[in-house]
C-alpha cells in the first residue's frame, strides 16, 4: 500500500484536512493555555484576597486579645473559605496555627483539605521559600493538586509566614472537560472537513474527468472531436490549449493523408508508364531495334521522373526528422546565384524564355552549397515553367541590413488568390496537369517550393511570395549574411 495517495482527489482531500488540522490544533492548544493561565491567575487573586481578609481579621483580633498566638487561633476559627487552607508559620518554620476549610458542618464535610503527607510537603516547601518575598507555587498530591501562596506576616516585631493552599480539583475538572471537548470536536471537524474536501475535490475535478473521458475516445478516425471547455478559468484554459493541440494534430493528420495520397498518385504515374510500356513491348516476340529504343527511352524518362520524386521525398523526410546533415562552410551567395542562372539557361532557351541576372551584391554567408543551389534551381525552374514563350525571368540581389534578398520574378499569369496560401504545400500545383507533363529540372510533382522553403528555414531564412498578379510573379528568398554590399550591375 503506497504511503502517499496515488490519486489527485485523495491528495487534495489530504491537503484540505492537513491545512485545517494544523491551525485547528494550534488554536485548541492556544485556547487551552489561555484558559489554564486565566484560571490559575483567578485562583491566585482569590487566595491573595482571602489572605488579605485573614490578615485584617488577625490584626483586629490582636487588638482585642491578650497574645499574638491567641489572636491567630481566634482568626483561623472565625475566617473560613471553602477549599482554602490557611496556615501560619513562625520564623523558624514551625507551624503555629492551621484552620479547617469550609464554614458549616456540611461544608466542612465536603471541603477539600490536604492529606497529612501533602500538608507536610506544603510545610516543607514553604519553609524552603524566601520568607521576605511573596511566593506562589503548585504542589501535586496523590489525588489532586494544590495552589499555594505565601507571604511575610510581621506582627509586633515578630516575623511570621502566612500561607494559603487552595485545591485545584475544580480547575482540573474544567480543564479535563475542555480537553475532552477538544478530543471529540477536533477529530469530528477533521472528519467533516475530509468528507467536504473529498466532495469539493470530486466536484472540482469533474471537468478533468470529463476531459479525460473525451480525450480517451479521440483517435485518428475522429480527430474532429474536442474537449469540453468549462470548470473555471484554469481548466477552461487547459481545455483550450489541448483543443488547440488537437487542431494542429488534425491539420497535421490531414496534411499527412493528403501527402500520402498525393505521393501515391505521383508515384503511380511513372510506375504505370514503366509497367505499361514493358507490357506492350513484351507482348510481341519480335520488334525492331528502333521500337525497342523508343520503348526503353520512355521507360528511362519515367524512371528519371520516379527517381527525382523519390529523391525529393527522401530529402524532405530527412529534413523533417532532423536527420538531414547540413554542411556549414563559408560561401558566396552571389556565386551560387550566377551558377544557378547559367544552369537553367538551356532549359529556358528551349521554352523561349530569357534569363536576366540584374543587380548582384557580395553576400558571404555560412551554409550548404548543394542545398542552397537546389533552392535557387527550384525557384528558377518554377519561374521558367510558368512563364509564357517570349517571357522573361529576372533575378535580383539586394542587401537589407543583415539579410540578403534574392528575388526571382517571371512574366507568367500569376498565382490565383485562393492558391497563395497553399503553394508551399507538398504536391500542391496550381496547374497539375501541365506540370506533370512538362520536363523540369526538378521532380515536377509539386515538391519544388516545399523543398525551397525547408532549405531556407534550415539556413535561418525564409521564402515567400513578394508579388503575384497577371504578368508578374515574384518570389523572395531572405538569408542571413554578414557583409556590406559591393554592387555589380549585370546587363
Amino acid at each position: 500500500m503506497p504511503a502517499w495517495p496515488s490519486t489527485l482527489r485523495a491528495r487534495l482531500t489530504l491537503w484540505y484536512t492537513v491545512l485545517l488540522a494544523v491551525p485547528l490544533v494550534a488554536f485548541a492548544a492556544a485556547s487551552y493555555l489561555v484558559v489554564e493561565r486565566t484560571l490559575e491567575r483567578r485562583t491566585d487573586v482569590f487566595i491573595s484576597d482571602a489572605l488579605n481578609a485573614f490578615a485584617r481579621e488577625l490584626f483586629a483580633e490582636r487588638r482585642a486579645s491578650m497574645s499574638v498566638v491567641q489572636a491567630m487561633q481566634t482568626a483561623v476559627t472565625e475566617v473560613k473559605f471553602r477549599d482554602l487552607n490557611i496556615a501560619i508559620l513562625d520564623s523558624t518554620g514551625r507551624l503555629v496555627v492551621m484552620n479547617a476549610t469550609g464554614g458549616t458542618a456540611e461544608e466542612l464535610s465536603t471541603s477539600r483539605r490536604p492529606s497529612a503527607d501533602v500538608e507536610q510537603r506544603l510545610l516543607a516547601i514553604v519553609r524552603q521559600q524566601n520568607l521576605r518575598e511573596p511566593q506562589a507555587l503548585t504542589v501535586d498530591g496523590a489525588s489532586e493538586a494544590f495552589r499555594i501562596l505565601s507571604r511575610p506576616l510581621p506582627v509586633e516585631q515578630q516575623r511570621f509566614t502566612l500561607t494559603g493552599a487552595y485545591s485545584l480539583s475544580d480547575i482540573d475538572a474544567v480543564l479535563s472537560q475542555l480537553r475532552a471537548l477538544f478530543l471529540v470536536a477536533i477529530p469530528g471537524l477533521l472528519l467533516v472537513s475530509a468528507i467536504g474536501g473529498s466532495a469539493m475535490a470530486r466536484r472540482s475535478l469533474a471537468p478533468v474527468s470529463a476531459m479525460s473521458r473525451q480525450a480517451a475516445v479521440i483517435s485518428a478516425t475522429n480527430m474532429y472531436e474536442r474537449l469540453p471547455v468549462g470548470g473555471g478559468e484554469e481548466l477552461a484554459g487547459l481545455a483550450r490549449v489541448v483543443n488547440g493541440l488537437l487542431d494542429r494534430l488534425e491539420a497535421s493528420f490531414d496534411q499527412q493523408r493528403r501527402f500520402v495520397t498525393d505521393a501515391s498518385h505521383e508515384l503511380r504515374t511513372p510506375t504505370a508508364v514503366v509497367r505499361t510500356e514493358a507490357d506492350v513491348t513484351l507482348s510481341r516476340e519480335h520488334r525492331t531495334e528502333v521500337e525497342y529504343r523508343e520503348s526503353v527511352t520512355v521507360i528511362q524518362d519515367a524512371a528519371r521522373r520516379l527517381t527525382r520524386i523519390v529523391d525529393d521525398l527522401f530529402l524532405l523526410s530527412r529534413a523533417d526528422s532532423g536527420h538531414l546533415v547540413m554542411r556549414r562552410e563559408p560561401l558566396d551567395l552571389e556565386e551560387l546565384v550566377q551558377e544557378a542562372t547559367r544552369a537553367v539557361r538551356s532549359v529556358a532557351s528551349e521554352r523561349g524564355v530569357d534569363i536576366v541576372l540584374r543587380d548582384v551584391v557580395e553576400a558571404p554567408l555560412t551554409g550548404d552549397t548543394d542545398l542552397l543551389g537546389r533552392l535557387l534551381l527550384n525557384l528558377l525552374d518554377n519561374a521558367i515553367k510558368h512563364s509564357p514563350r517570349g517571357g522573361t525571368v529576372d533575378v535580383t540581389m539586394q542587401l537589407r541590413g543583415a539579410q540578403c534578398d534574392v528575388r526571382v520574378g517571371d512574366t507568367g499569369p500569376g498565382i490565383p488568390p485562393d492558391a497563395l496560401s497553399r503553394i508551399f504545400e507538398r504536391f500542391y500545383r496550381v496547374d497539375s496537369a501541365r506540370s506533370r507533363s512538362e520536363t523540369s529540372a526538378t521532380s515536377g510533382a509539386g515538391l519544388g517550393l516545399a523543398i525551397a522553403r525547408r532549405i531556407a528555414e534550415m539556413h535561418g531564412g525564409t521564402v515567400d511570395v513578394a508579388l503575384s498578379r497577371p504578368g508578374r510573379t515574384e518570389f523572395v528568398v531572405s538569408l542571413p549574411v554578414g557583409a556590406q554590399p559591393a554592387v555589380r550591375n549585370r546587363p
